[in-house]
């Protein structure tokens, strides 16, 4: 079956005047595969300044460095070419083989990279510069091992997470009221139905009332992923699933997933509330369109305050938000509880401690005035299949009276 991002376009050759021209390419694509040339520069001077800095240092015969060399040279082109594939390749199984190796060689290459980094800031110092071959070596070994664990920390299935959450108008019937949290997925080339499967029955394993899944449950269209995020159909709880989107949800045509998402059962919210009772008592449940959302469609803003139009205003209300820095709107809206996810934790050291450069919160709960923020480090990953330092996670929260 064609699937649709993935269909290369090629200009007609000026020497057949009776081909047919080809489709344009849309101007999302030409600014992806613009991206992706500017990325080549960039991840070969990386990839050289490797070569400079490690490999001659490497305690290795000729033939052995030869070969470090070829496999740096490879590494610098299967980056960013396997990462973004599907702007250059038209069949859906190459595109997946070229993210799946491209993927874990970013993995690698940016522990390797770190760690250059870091050997020849430390050789500044004098008591190191003796340990100049067994340091390179060291490196090498240390970026292997990494990705490695790294590897088999993302593939494994997220773990349950229990936080509670004491909120200052909470009724005592609303006491132990409990929400299945879910986030960043990323359902694509490397994370597959079988992995959703298994979310699925762990979180169903909670008996929560309520399930949020906030944002960023894929990276594809729907023609190529709806048997994979079919799964999500089986999720139970006592008053159902709700999901909003994430940036990577407009990346991948939002409108389609939040039908297939309304086919699959999940209630979606788009600057709307639920209300919710509960042993006689009201929670309101609100979504918005992710914080960027406007950038890729001027629709489609996000709106906090939109979200709780009509609500009751005495019942307490959790805002779904797929980016922590949504918050200053949700406190301003009058929101008690903000759900988010989007910074995967940083994933892997030492990106998690670049976070906040673009967000408030990296991952946990957090107070901004009287509201609180839990952000989730993910229940899946993006780009390379590796979690070091920062596992993913299920959250099950449950929200208590304040003492």
């Amino acid at each position: 079956m064609a699937v649709a991002e993935n269909q290369a376009t090629t200009d007609t050759p000026r020497c057949d005047p009776e081909r047919e021209p080809g489709p344009p390419i849309s101007p999302r694509r030409a600014r992806m595969r613009k991206f992706a040339y500017k990325a080549l520069l960039i991840f070969a001077l990386a990839h050289l300044y490797v070569g400079w800095s490690l490999l001659a240092e490497l305690p290795l015969e000729m033939p052995l460095l030869l070969l470090g060399g070829v496999v740096l040279a490879i590494s610098a082109v299967l980056i960013p070419i396997g990462t973004l594939a599907s702007q250059f390749v038209s069949s859906p199984v190459v595109v997946e083989r070229l993210n799946w190796v491209g993927s874990l060689t970013m993995g690698w290459f940016s522990s390797l990279l770190v760690l250059s980094l870091a050997r020849d800031i430390a050789l500044w110092v004098p008591a190191f510069q003796a340990w100049v071959p067994e340091s390179a070596l060291l490196v090498l070994l240390v970026s292997v091992v990494v990705t490695g664990i790294g590897f088999f920390n993302a593939r494994r299935l997220a773990t349950v997470v229990r936080v509670d959450i004491p909120l200052e108008n909470l009724p005592s019937a609303l006491q132990g009221f409990t929400i299945a949290q879910i986030t960043d997925i990323h359902v694509g080339s490397t994370i597959k139905g079988d992995y959703v499967r298994g979310v699925v029955e762990r979180v169903n394993g909670l008996g929560a009332d309520i399930i949020a899944i906030t944002g960023d449950v894929v990276d594809g269209k729907v023609a190529r992923l709806a048997g994979d995020t079919a799964p999500l159909e089986g999720l139970r709880a006592r008053y159902g699933a709700y999901v909003v989107t994430g940036n990577h949800e407009y990346y991948s045509g939002a409108d389609e997933w939040m039908e297939e998402f309304r086919r699959l059962g999940l209630r979606t919210l788009e600057n709307q509330h639920a209300v919710i009772e509960h042993n006689g008592a009201e929670l309101v449940v609100a979504g918005i369109n992710d914080f960027s959302a406007a950038r890729n469609d001027p629709n489609r803003t996000s709106d906090p305050k939109a979200a709780l139009a009509g609500s009751p205003a005495d019942a307490p209300k959790v805002l779904l938000a797929h980016q922590p820095r949504s918050a200053d709107g949700a406190l301003e809206a009058g929101f008690d509880l903000q759900l988010s996810g989007h910074t995967h934790g940083g994933q892997f050291w030492p990106w998690n401690h670049f976070v906040r450069m673009q967000q408030p919160y990296t991952a946990g709960l957090h107070r901004l005035g009287k509201l609180w923020v839990y952000t989730s480090r993910g229940t899946g990953y993006w780009g390379p299949p590796k979690r070091f330092g920062v596992p993913s996670e299920i959250t099950l929260i449950r929200l208590t009276m304040a003492s």
